[in-house]
């Protein structure tokens, strides 16, 4: 099993940054990809951003190529985004997620934190 706890949401202003950060712990090695995926209500969860486990090779959505940078600290078993220039449209809850993988598109695994709240408002 492995438990992931997302931290760093919150409310900023349309243009500003965020940093939000998923602790990983149980049974990880963190050999795993980990990924972040957001959610809005009434919509799927849509995939956000993601770096694989052995390679460290990134993958981001379009929606969000150029301003965020998803990162892995295997040190602390921690792995980020950090969100530049946000806009409202990036309002969602955002999820951290491990196990998953790229075939066409990033499939996420089993694994899911709880999310956090991320607000911009317009």
């Amino acid at each position: 099993q492995v438990q992931l706890v997302e931290s760093g949401g919150g409310l900023v202003q349309a243009g500003e940054s965020l940093r939000l950060s998923c602790a990983a712990s149980g049974r990880t090695g963190f050999s795993y990809s980990m990924a972040w995926f957001r959610q809005t209500p009434g919509k799927e969860r849509e995939f956000v951003a993601a770096v694989t486990g052995n390679t460290d090779t990134t993958y981001y959505a379009d929606s969000v190529k150029g301003r965020f940078t998803i990162s892995r600290d295997s040190a602390k078993n921690t792995v980020s985004l950090q969100m530049n220039s946000l806009k409202p449209e990036d309002t969602a809850v955002y999820y951290c997620n491990a196990g998953g993988y790229y075939t066409s598109t990033w499939r996420g695994g089993m694994y899911w934190g709880q999310g956090t709240q991320v607000t911009v408002p317009s």
